[in-house]
């Protein structure tokens, strides 16, 4: 297996990782990325196969898995209960737990709500330009998720400071201050839901955390430990991704001058999945094999942990054609931004609903809207979103 070095701290790789992924996938079905020590792959048909494949999972074996330093318990406490950590059995059961909750027709009857909120924030806008980010990307899918959670919408900004904290534990630039600060974030949402669920019990309302008290599969119901670990993860990776692919689908959109043409609704949904695959917001997602597997001719020993480069299989010459060049027009397939197989990302549906409202509002009522200055990707790999989106516009 070649080995490839490439910091993914470098600011070249933070700006543009996508030459790093043509050398990946170039190298062979895997190659070692030697600052990870970690074999990692680019190409579309190993990441789809590697997804779906139940001889790999999120959960290290358990000759792997780390004692937990003290000053992280808090962090782990919550993690060992995550849907997205676990494999098997368990991650089944509260998978269907939720999915009794999360339903497609609670996410599509939110759709008039989120254009309201999108008019709303707009409304709010400074007239001739802002930080898009500050202003409308991060609190939208707060917001929305928020809501439907049933969570008081005055302390969304509480909650993003929390998601922030947490997040920095999946970050390259990880170290233990952010481990320290994400450990305290965990400590206090997990305080902060255990109090609003005992509000909920007494007094049920019309939200997703009435609802997911009170679900039942076989007599089954989920405990007060797995309750507030998937309330978290809904709300971490129900926004944290969301305001990334917002805010990169603006740039692209700005830059590539789109048409509003491909914004019309018989056109919205291959726009959007454009978007979602040619600038994703997660790039890395690792997997355990639990026995050895080959791929493409290469064995992969059991034991070992790879990455899927999901944004570069997106990339991948051998299924998308001319894949570095952003085409709306292009039959729509499926693309990797929400994973596949038993881990799919369970809000893909609510993260399509909100870019497919937003973008045709935002373009019609942001007259001109246009870049003053190029936006830079911020150090947050294996995420990949702008620490800035200034934009200048006038308002309808």
């Amino acid at each position: 297996m070649k080995a490839l070095f490439q910091s993914p701290l470098d600011p070249a790789f933070v700006q543009n990782p996508y030459p790093f992924y043509d050398r990946v996938r170039q190298a062979g079905p895997f190659a070692e990325w030697g600052e990870y020590g970690l074999p990692v792959t680019a190409r579309a048909t190993i990441t789809a196969a590697a997804l779906r494949d139940r001889r790999l999972g999120r959960e290290a074996p358990p000759e792997f898995q780390l004692e937990v330093p003290p000053h992280l318990e808090p962090f782990y406490a919550v993690e060992r209960h995550s849907m997205l950590e676990l494999e098997g059995p368990r991650h089944a059961r509260l998978r269907r737990l939720v999915a009794k909750a999360f339903t497609s027709g609670r996410v599509a009857a939110m759709e008039a709500e989120i254009a309201a909120l999108v008019h709303r924030l707009i409304d709010a806008m400074p007239e001739d330009g802002c930080d898009l980010l500050v202003n409308f990307a991060q609190p939208l899918p707060v917001i929305v998720i928020a809501r439907m959670l049933g969570v008081p919408e005055i302390d969304a900004p509480q909650l993003l400071a929390w998601s922030h904290a947490m997040v920095q534990m999946y970050q390259a630039r990880r170290d233990e201050g952010h481990e320290r600060e994400a450990a305290h974030a965990a400590a206090e949402f997990s305080a902060y839901l255990e109090a609003l669920i005992e509000t909920r019990r007494a007094a049920p309302g019309p939200d997703l955390i009435s609802e997911l008290i009170k679900v039942e599969e076989a007599g089954e119901n989920l405990t007060r430990e797995e309750l507030i670990s998937t309330v978290i993860l809904l709300m971490n990776a129900g926004h944290e991704a969301t305001v990334h692919t917002l805010g990169n689908a603006v740039k692209t959109l700005i830059e590539q001058e789109v048409s509003p043409h491909w914004l019309a609704p018989e056109r919205l949904a291959g726009t959007v999945e454009e978007l979602l695959r040619f600038d994703p917001p997660l790039h890395l997602f690792t997997r355990w094999l639990y026995e050895d597997v080959e791929f493409q001719g290469q064995v992969i020993e059991k034991g070992t942990q790879i990455g899927l480069l999901l944004a570069g299989a997106s990339r991948d010459p051998s299924a998308w054609e001319d894949p570095g060049v952003f085409a709306p027009s292009r039959p729509v397939r499926t693309n990797f931004a929400f994973g596949a197989g038993t881990h799919f990302c369970i809000g893909a549906p609510l993260a399509r609903l909100e870019l497919s409202v937003a973008i045709p509002i935002l373009v019609e009522r942001l007259c001109g809207l246009d870049l003053p200055h190029r936006p830079l990707y911020a150090d947050l790999y294996h995420f990949h979103g702008l620490g800035r989106l200034d934009v200048t516009y006038s308002k309808r």
